[in-house]
Order: structure tokens, then sequence, then C-alpha cells
């Protein structure tokens, strides 16, 4: 059956229904900023694929949802023109000698999810993983099934493809859904993507993400390496072109302004602790963004009359967006 969709928000839940919808159905994407999507979390986010390290945090079921999807995205970046970088080859947890507590604490609570389970290493083994993090850290835990994809590469190839598809775009438009309807005009489906664009109609608080984007030519980490740290534990993300993605995981407000020059110097000098060679990166950006979460932090897909939405991806976007979206259109027909 051949339908007349909208897709309202063009963030990452958005991109991923718009793509998987477009193969069948005739899109009309509806965002209420610019082509750019300067608001959108999933722009501002490192991309890991990290459901053993967020079940730390998050129930059983969210883990094995991320395993899921994780196994979508090659499938989901083949489909699309242009290099986009995935990789699938763990996360390495690291933490100095004065936090190893709280390395003990994160790998305890890390939950066995369907035969995938956290190594403990030492630091020969840390050495064998990542050379350039030899004498440095004496513990480790090695996360083998975790993976991360390039989200700015993601972002970009999948406009292209979506425009060659012919999916019409809106911008510059904040809707009104109503009745079924999108400022009146109707549509055989909606997937509202809105994220806290919805916030006025749905219980939903904004969590804010900073990372810094670097150039660092000095550096040479092949995966994903976690910072244990009791105040601001850090990821670092390997990106193409030895960029790197450094972030902390969460912060509980709604301020989506600049980040500030103390959360910053605390990432970096974090980072500078883990490899010498960030003190001569170049700095390319410093962003911030506001995940949407429901108080429990788990994603909702909820389907009322024609209007299906997604919402309430928390830290976990990359993570589950391949899953959630696919539950999603099989509510359609």
């Amino acid at each position: 059956m051949f339908y007349n969709i909208a897709v309202v928000g063009f963030g990452l839940a958005g991109r991923l229904a718009a793509l998987e919808l477009s193969k069948s159905h005739h899109v009309t994407v509806f965002e209420a900023s610019d082509d750019h999507t300067p608001n959108s979390a999933g722009k501002v986010a490192a991309a890991m694929l990290a459901p053993l390290a967020e079940s730390v945090l998050c129930e059983a079921d969210l883990a094995i949802m991320g395993l899921n999807s994780l196994k979508r995205w090659p499938e989901i970046i083949s489909e699309l023109e242009g290099d986009v970088f995935f990789q699938q080859q763990g996360t390495l947890v690291v933490a100095h000698q004065q936090d190893k507590g709280d390395l003990k604490s994160f790998t305890q609570r890390i939950k066995p999810i369907a035969g995938h389970c956290a190594q403990a290493l030492n630091a020969q083994q840390i050495a064998k993983l990542e050379p350039e993090l030899a004498n440095r850290f004496n513990q480790g835990v090695f996360l083998p099934c975790e993976g991360q994809i390039d989200n700015q590469a993601f972002y970009k190839a999948s406009f292209t493809i979506l425009n060659k598809r012919k999916v019409k775009f809106v911008f510059n438009q904040r809707v009104t859904i109503k009745n079924g309807e999108i400022n009146n005009r109707a549509f055989d489906y909606i997937i509202d993507c809105r994220g806290l664009g919805a916030k006025a109609e749905k219980p939903l608080r904004g969590v804010r993400g900073e990372v810094v984007r670097l150039q660092a030519s000095e550096v040479n980490l092949t995966r994903p390496v976690r910072l244990m740290h009791p105040r601001y534990p850090i990821y670092i993300a390997p990106k193409p072109n030895n960029e790197y993605v450094i972030g902390a995981t969460e912060i509980e407000s709604d301020d989506n302004g600049p980040a500030t020059v103390r959360s910053t110097l605390e990432l970096l000098s974090a980072a500078y602790t883990v490899h010498s060679g960030f003190a001569e990166a170049r700095l390319l950006n410093i962003q911030t963004g506001l995940r949407p979460a429901f108080s429990d932090n788990r994603p909702v897909v909820l389907k009322k009359g024609n209007v299906i939405s997604i919402n309430g991806l928390y830290r976990h976007g990359y993570m589950l967006a391949p899953a959630l979206v696919a539950d999603a259109v099989s509510k359609i027909g």
C-alpha cells in the first residue's frame, strides 16, 4: 500500500524514519529550523553505539534493543551515498589509579547482555589494544561488542539520498499536529519526531550534552575510550581524519546555551590525562545540545489514530533509534 506520510522533525529519528519510509511511500519532512538542523541533538552527539556501557544506567531490555540497533546500522549506511564512518571494535574503559573504585563500581553494574560481557584488562592488555596508552593505565575494561558512527557524515549523506528520492522538505516551519492533520493538511500517517519540540504536549525534560571536536594529529586511538572519574566521566570517540569527539555523559539542565569555560576546561584536561598528544590538538568546535527524556528515561513509540510518535531517546539516540523507528514503521498499515 502506498501512503502519503509526513515526518515532523528532521533530527536523528526523523532522518531514519524518512530513509525507511521513502523506499515505499511519498514522504514530506517538516522541520522547524533550516536544513542544517542546528538544534538537533543527534548532530551534536558522539554517536557511540554502546549497549553494554549504557546497561549500567538503563534496563536490560533497552540494552538488548541497543544490540539489535547496532546490527541495523551497517545496512542503513550501505544504502547511503558517500563515506559514512562505521566501526565496531569495542570500547575501552580506563581509570587512573586513584579512581579505581569508580572503575570497579562501573564494571559491577554492567549487565551481561545476550552473551556479551565486560573483559577486565591489565596494563599489558590495554597497551595491546591501544599502544599509545601504554604505561598510562594499570586497569581497564573492554566491551568488545560496541561501536560508533560519524554522525556528521550520516547527517550529510542521509539528506543527500533523501533529496535524490524526491522527498519534499519544508524547513523553517513549526507545525501543529491536530486531529490527525498538520496545519489543517491531511496525511495518511504522521510520524512525530519533534523531540523537545513536543514539550508543550508531552512530559519531557531536556538533558544537556556538551562535546568538543578536535583534530589531533599526534593522537592515534582506534576505538572509543571512556575515562572513569568521580566528577566528570568522559568519552573520547575517534573519527576520520584524526578528529576526536570528547564529551561528558550528561548534565541535568534545560540550558541550551554555549558551553561554559569550566566544563570545557574539565573536558580538555581529562582528555589530556588520557593522552598528552591532545595538548597540540586543534579545536574545531564546541557544541551543546539538549536530549529529550521522560521521567523514567525510557523512549516511547506511541500510535494514536494516524499519528505515530517517537520520543524520549534520552542519551541513547544512536544506540536505540534504528530499533525504535522500525517499531514505528511496523505500526503503519
